[in-house]
């Protein structure tokens, strides 16, 4: 029997795609935002795929805002840019 692949769906595409192949962008419980390249920081997760064009149409859609039902500053997505240009 083949094992199941958990799938997730891109904030910015709106694609569902297997969950090992999106960052997951994740609020702690103490309220910070930022990109899990693991999977496996606490929190609430969302997932985006690793292009800065999906994570511009998610931000340009406020699809974090809605996810994680907060306000996100703008410096939060510019440190989510710079993160996801480094790909920790």
């Amino acid at each position: 029997m083949q094992k199941k692949i958990p799938m997730r769906q891109c904030l910015g595409c709106r694609e569902m795609k297997p969950k090992r192949e999106l960052i997951r962008v994740v609020r702690s419980p103490e309220g910070e935002i930022r990109l899990d390249f693991k999977g496996k920081a606490n929190g609430r997760g969302a997932y985006v795929c690793p292009s800065a064009e999906c994570l511009k149409k998610a931000i340009r859609a406020k699809a974090l805002e809605r996810a994680f039902q907060t306000a996100i500053p703008e410096s939060i997505y510019d440190r989510l840019r710079e993160e996801m240009e480094r790909g920790e």
